[in-house]
């Protein structure tokens, strides 16, 4: 009888969860901005974002320009106040390097064979030139690297932390085996420079073999100093003043990245990476939520920033510069919600409709905010057990962890097809779907900005070990210089 009792409550309680859940509904005051965000407007965006007039809106480009201007125009038009330097635009001033193979020598001995990379073999990152001349070698994990030419495997700087750590090893050069990216320009900034390792990626199968089996190894090399012009590229802000007396003075960002790839080199046909999913969606998501929440009579408490980056598809340029250069203060940061792929629902594991996940759906307790949200708007946001911890890292919320601040990806699709390809154009979104999305969107940013109570890491995941320290070190940092 015991158990049968037990069992009985159990039943009653679960079904007065069920019916609680029933009857919420979504506060009447947020409602408006819901209603606001429609299909349409959505649809009228992305199809400029990633018209062929654009051609793909490359880091740098006359495209990329046009985009930043019109997200600027988007903004101008919801009323919200400009956050940049410049008006809506924060300038970065950076150098496009390109690496010169002028005299290039990399040869790698064991002591009894050598191999030799040619320039065609190779890809070169440095800011500067260098000759070395039978430097001892190391693997990645020796524990002296300072002075030495460090051999890395590809696969070991999947993460930004193992990036930052190879830079601040003060190894004379990295090669890095088992990838050769193709050898355009780079963009770099002053910090760039200053925390720079020369890097040489290599395909070799001899080289990754010689390294594999070789007891001791030495490298000759001979690297030209980069041929280097000046470039100005814009990241695109705006602020929605929170209503709060005190809260208005933290912040939630909302980003998304406006750039693309550009055109392909060679080829027939089509050659414009539109780049309408990735991420022209993302953009036009975050000024709909920007537009959305302006119409609000009573605006969230704290304040909502809305930043489009340049420079992600060359690695997280743009969200790296905000990071070094925020438009308002990082310590006074509370989250940042990242818009990617937020059009498609073709995922290759199925259809996503009325679905959304998060990257690092674990890391932080912001996550739950927006599954809150998707239960009363429809949305289901889950967590992708295969995918949502390693694309934590892969797009611009990243940046923004590194600061020590909690930042989370959302997608409705993390792959689909045509991805990075030509054939990724506006008519193939789903802008109801989308619509749907951004709502949820809309009403988690409102819950986040109407809480006394931040989004926080989560200690128990030793993931966020590194961001954990990052903001101890950030409010640290913070509260000793008030403290002065």
């Amino acid at each position: 009888m015991q158990n049968i009792r037990i069992m009985r409550s159990e039943c009653f309680f679960a079904a007065a969860f069920a019916a609680a859940l029933a009857v919420a509904q979504i506060p009447a005051q947020v409602q408006p901005a819901l209603d606001h965000i429609s299909a349409n407007g959505l649809k009228g965006n992305v199809s400029f974002l990633a018209s062929d007039l654009l051609q793909g809106r490359a880091t740098p480009s006359p495209g990329l320009d046009i985009a930043a201007e019109f997200v600027a125009a988007r903004f101008r038009a919801a009323g919200l106040e400009p956050a940049g330097d410049d008006g809506y635009f924060q300038t970065a001033h950076m150098q496009q390097v390109q690496a010169d193979t002028t005299g290039f020598k990399l040869q790698i001995s064991d002591g009894k064979d050598t191999v030799d990379i040619g320039p065609d073999a190779a890809a070169i990152q440095t800011f500067t030139a260098l000759d070395l001349n039978h430097v001892a070698a190391v693997k990645n994990r020796a524990a002296d690297r300072k002075g030495k030419v460090v051999f890395v495997p590809a696969g070991d700087l999947r993460s930004a932390t193992a990036m930052r750590d190879l830079r601040a090893s003060g190894a004379a050069l990295a090669v890095i085996t088992g990838s050769r990216p193709r050898a355009a320009p780079r963009l770099a900034s002053p910090e760039d420079r200053a925390e720079s390792v020369p890097i040489v990626f290599v395909a070799s199968g001899a080289v990754a073999t010689m390294v594999k089996n070789a007891q001791s190894l030495t490298v000759t090399a001979h690297i030209a100093a980069p041929k280097e012009k000046p470039v100005t590229l814009r990241n695109v802000a705006a602020v929605l003043r929170g209503s709060d007396p005190i809260l208005k003075d933290t912040y939630i960002l909302v980003t998304a990245h406006y750039d693309h790839l550009g055109v392909k080199a060679e080829g027939q046909g089509d050659r414009i990476y539109n780049g309408a999913n990735d991420d022209a969606s993302g953009t036009a998501s975050m000024i709909e939520v920007a537009g959305a929440l302006s119409v609000l009579e009573k605006k969230p408490r704290r304040s909502v920033v809305f930043v489009a980056f340049f420079g992600e598809e060359l690695g997280l340029i743009g969200s790296k510069w905000y990071g070094r250069h925020p438009v308002v203060p990082l310590a006074k940061t509370v989250a940042d919600i990242n818009l990617e792929h937020m059009g498609r629902t073709d995922d290759p594991t199925g259809p996503k409709l009325n679905d959304a996940t998060i990257t690092g759906f674990d890391f932080s307790s912001m996550p739950q905010v927006f599954v809150k949200a998707g239960k009363l708007a429809g949305i289901r946001v889950y967590k992708d057990e295969k995918r949502s911890d390693p694309y934590f890292a892969r797009s611009d919320n990243q940046a923004l962890a590194d600061s020590g601040i909690p930042a989370h990806t959302m997608c409705v699709a993390f792959e689909f097809p045509d991805y990075h390809g030509v054939g990724d154009e506006w008519p193939k979104i789903d802008y109801e779907n989308m619509a749907k999305v951004d709502r949820m969107v809309t009403l988690g940013l409102w819950m986040l900005a109407e809480s006394d109570k931040p989004p926080a890491w989560n200690a128990s995941n030793p993931q966020t070990k590194e961001y954990i320290a990052a903001a101890a070190k950030l409010h640290h940092a913070t509260d000793s210089a008030g403290a002065k």
